[in-house]
């Protein structure tokens, strides 16, 4: 094992080169413009040249800094790093070549090394194909979504720069993290050495599951090279698979059940078509094996041309990036759009695919919902708890705990007896709203534990002078449907 990780790891650490010293550093302002790509607030807050400023303004905001700084910064480390492609020297200067950039976690700081953040202050650039990925907002949605328990073996399919594997390896006793980029792999191996967590992950070479055959997985995480595209122009690694159409996504939800223990999950980030004639929720059924219980969250749709420019924009295809003319872009953009109507796509969803095996035949749990709606983040708790609620069977003498988040809405006109409309509206997680009638709104209501749901039940019969039985028969899947969306939980569960 190379000495350049923990010798890196140390200078950064003296120099407190963290997520919150930097935001401390950069202030809400200048941090947030970062965030934008724009550098120049962040380099008018670090220009009195400590350690940490020198670090600020080389790797993030990829500003030259003097040599003698950058010493002073990284000690004795100038000549490694620049052998090993981090850094360029020139005369009296240092520039990066590679982004470290200090990644924060609930279970502490973090260092991540990727290629640089391409189009900083809107500069032109062209992302070239084996560009490996730093952090992301689809990294950040994955590792939102992705189940913290305790696991023995984790799986991260399509690592990139490493990210989740380096999530996963605070909470697995050992991770596999694969990719078929080259350069990926190395930054993944030196991220894993950087953060002293080599020891926990393993990083192989090969496309999807074929590095991992025969192996089984508590938990797989991916956030795969989902971008649905024809196979034309240069492929970009870290977001084109090379398959047609979102066969990618297909495969990966037909596949993994293979790879999972029992009880796994797999939560993949992706993309899916809506075809013309189809419903999005029967396609991606027909991908699911039968003993997987599913929660699958269409989060955005977009339309074919929208879908197009955020593409072609991010691959740097467009005339203001300098690396195309408005002709060339406007016959990619034609070309694009053709083969989507070729395909009958009629728009594209993004979202989560959640699955969990065990499920006993004819069991499943299958949930598809089209929630573009804010949500508690991280999100992976309700996710978790979605799949406890699915196996638990509520009958008449279970008693039902109402969630305290679940506040009740109603309208109506003024002075009206009844509310033409009640609405149950969760303020945490997933934060769904379900409509109710009198009974299931009382029901919930009533439910703190101490009477069971047949008597609550038979007490609102009586009270709105319904038949017993059949209040009993209608709303006994009312309480079932109650718990496993998250208004309720089974007292004692």
């Amino acid at each position: 094992m190379s000495v350049l990780p923990s010798r890196l790891r140390e200078a950064l650490t003296a120099a407190d080169f963290t997520y919150d010293a930097v935001a401390e550093l950069l202030g809400p302002e200048a941090h947030a413009a970062l965030a934008r790509n724009e550098t120049t607030p962040g380099l008018r807050r670090t220009r009195g040249g400590t350690p940490l400023e020198t670090l600020v303004r080389l790797f993030l905001l990829q500003m030259p800094v003097p040599i003698a700084a950058a010493e002073q910064a990284l000690p004795g480390l100038i000549d490694r790093l620049a052998v090993e492609g981090f850094i360029e020297q020139s005369v009296g200067e240092v520039a990066a070549r590679l982004d470290v950039r200090p990644y924060g976690t609930d279970d502490g700081h973090l260092w991540v090394v990727s290629d640089l953040t391409p189009g900083l202050d809107g500069a032109p650039t062209r992302v070239v194909g084996d560009h490996v990925l730093g952090i992301s907002p689809a990294s950040t949605s994955l590792a939102q979504l992705t189940l913290r328990d305790p696991v023995g073996a984790a799986l991260d399919l399509g690592t990139g720069c490493g990210v989740q594997a380096l999530h996963l390896a605070l909470h697995s006793e050992r991770v596999v993290a694969t990719d078929v980029n080259a350069r990926a792999l190395r930054l993944a191996r030196f991220n894993a050495e950087l953060n002293g967590l080599a020891d926990r992950i393993e990083v192989r070479d090969g496309s999807f599951f074929a590095p991992v055959a025969g192996e089984r997985f508590d938990l797989i995480a991916t956030n795969p090279p989902f971008v649905i595209s024809p196979a034309t122009g240069e492929r970009l690694v870290y977001r084109d698979s090379g398959l047609p159409g979102d066969r990618v996504v297909e495969d990966i939800v037909r596949t993994a059940p293979s790879h999972l223990t029992e009880g796994g999950w797999c939560q993949v980030l992706g993309n899916w078509v809506i075809s013309r004639d189809q419903a999005w929720d029967e396609r991606l059924a027909s991908w699911l094996a039968p003993d997987c219980d599913a929660l699958v969250v269409q989060r955005e749709v977009v339309d074919p041309s929208a879908y197009v420019e955020l593409w072609l924009k991010d691959a740097g295809q467009h005339p203001a990036t300098g690396a195309v003319d408005l002709g060339e872009y406007q016959r990619r953009y034609d070309t694009w759009l053709s083969w989507f109507e070729e395909q009958g796509v009629a728009a594209i969803g993004f979202g989560w695919i959640n699955l969990r095996t065990g499920a006993a035949p004819g069991t499943a749990a299958r949930e598809f919902l089209d929630w573009p709606y804010d949500v508690e983040q991280p999100i992976a708790p309700a996710i978790g708890s979605w799949g406890a609620a699915q196996r638990r069977e509520v009958g008449l003498d279970d008693r039902l705990v109402a969630r305290v988040d679940v506040q009740q809405e109603t309208q109506g006109a003024p002075g009206a007896e009844d509310p033409a409309t009640i609405v149950l509206r969760q303020q945490r997680g997933l934060r769904r709203a379900r409509q109710a009638d009198t009974v299931e709104a009382a029901l919930l209501g009533a439910s703190d534990g101490d009477l069971t749901v047949g008597q609550i039940l038979d007490a609102l019969a009586d009270l709105l002078d319904l038949e017993p039985d059949a209040v009993r028969e209608d709303h006994l899947p009312t309480a079932q449907a109650l718990v496993r969306e998250g208004f309720a939980d089974v007292a004692g569960a």
